[in-house]
Order: C-alpha cells, then structure tokens, then sequence
C-alpha cells in the first residue's frame, strides 16, 4: 500500500512570535510577514503535482496560513481541532522572558514528559493528541499527500513520535514560523522525509 504523505505546516509569523506564549488565545492574526509567509508557502507547494485535502487547526493564525494554500489548489479547508495548540492554562499571555525565569521552566525543556501547564494540557497528552489525529488523517488519504497546518510544539511532538525519539527530547527539533515538515505514513510505521525545510524544491520529498 502506497503511504499517505503529511506536509506538516507550522502556522507563519504573528506580532507575538517568540515574545508571548499566546497559547490557545483567540484574535491572534499573522503579521504583514507572516502573510507574506503564508503566500511564499503556497507557492512552494505548487511544485507538488496533487494535494488532496488541507486541514488547518482552527487557531485564526494557522487558519490564516492555511488559506493561501487551499485557495492556490481550489480546495476548501478543513479544520481540525486536534492539530490546534497545546492548552497553556494560566500560562497564557505570559511572555518568553517572564517564562522562562519560572523554576518550572526547567521541566519543561528537560522533562516535558513529567510536566502539566497550570489549568492546561500536559504535554503527553498533546502528543498523543496530535499523533492520532495525523494517523487518523493518513489513514483517511492512504496514497494521497495533504497539508496539515499546525503549531511549533504540537509538530515538534509528532516529528519526534515518527522519529521514535522520546518525548523528553522533543525541545531538540526546532520548527520554524511557515516551515514544512513532511511524513510518509506506511502501513509498518512512518518515515520521516524532512524537517524545518524554509526553502527548495518539495518535490523531490514526495515518495515515487
């Protein structure tokens, strides 16, 4: 059976990328960038001969990432809450700075696996959160490519599953704003094909 290819899209930038923890906040939309961001992904994707479905977190900012794309292949996009971002609880709004001077910060860069977010999600339950709903999505597509469109962490989550890496290391992977991560999901586990690609040709990603 061919596999179902997973384009992985972190949302592009906002006003508040790497300032605040927006968490799950509503009202949040790219920035001028993050819409030029938005577009220059579309067009990247124009080298891929046929997506199939785009899905998008329903977050304004991925949703916002994930037009551009739906509009170039004259698709309609489907949102999926599963994609969205991890619940930071009473976390939400506070900036980096003030982050990460909490003694749990800690944890939460060396081991996520032990930590909740006060009034929010741990982050095992993100992963497997997020991780069934890309098996659940490349079940639905087996043979076809898609775009999900999610959030840093919850794709740092699902790359370090299909890498078999623990979630511990998961802060290792580095995803940046409108960049494209891609998964072949086989019928005997799933491969990874890239990661935090920003710029090139996709199409030599695309299994034959």
């Amino acid at each position: 059976m061919k596999p179902a290819l997973v384009l992985i899209v972190r949302h592009a930038l906002t006003p508040t990328t790497g300032v605040v923890l927006p968490g799950r906040s509503r009202g949040l939309h790219l920035s001028d960038e993050g819409r030029r961001q938005a577009d220059a992904v579309a067009a990247r994707l124009e080298s891929i001969p046929k997506i199939a479905a785009i899905y998008a977190s329903p977050l304004e900012r991925a949703r916002e990432t994930a037009t551009p794309i739906a509009r170039a292949r004259r698709l309609a996009l489907r949102l999926e809450p599963a994609l969205t971002e991890i619940d930071i609880g009473a976390w939400t709004g506070v900036t980096l700075k003030r982050a990460s001077r909490k003694p749990e910060w800690a944890i939460v860069q060396r081991h996520p696996s032990g930590f909740r977010f006060p009034g929010g999600e741990s982050f095992t339950e993100m992963q497997s959160r997020v991780t069934t709903a890309l098996g659940r999505l490349a079940a639905r597509h087996r043979g076809e490519t898609i775009v999900a469109v999610s959030h840093a962490d919850p794709i740092k989550a699902a790359v370090a599953h299909a890498l078999g890496t623990p979630l511990d290391l998961f802060q290792r992977i580095y995803i940046a704003p409108a960049s494209i991560s891609a998964v072949a999901y086989r019928p005997d586990g799933p491969a990874v094909l890239t990661v935090n690609s920003v710029d090139g040709d996709l199409a030599r990603v695309v299994p034959k």
